[in-house]
């Protein structure tokens, strides 16, 4: 994933380690909310943790948490507190 016209990045991705590049182009992605945290992963090429960690290093947090997905998660615990 080194095409020429991204040769002029070299010098700022090298320092960041292996697989900076496919890093930043997939969390990215998953900022954007365009893949899954786990599709993000796989992208990176990256394990799990390793991806997560990355995140937390690059921009001060590991989960992108819409309000949306917040609120489907406060409906499901809500629905089975009244069921038990």
């Amino acid at each position: 994933m080194e095409p020429q016209a991204f040769k002029q990045f070299d010098d700022i991705l090298e320092p960041l380690g292996a697989q900076s590049a496919q890093f930043f182009l997939a969390a990215s992605l998953y900022h954007a909310r365009k893949v899954s945290f786990h599709r993000a992963v796989e992208l990176a090429g990256l394990s799990f943790e390793e991806f997560k960690a990355r995140l937390k290093e690059h921009f001060s947090y590991g989960y992108v948490l819409s309000d949306e997905t917040l609120g489907k998660d406060v409906s499901t615990v809500d629905n089975l507190l009244a069921d038990s």
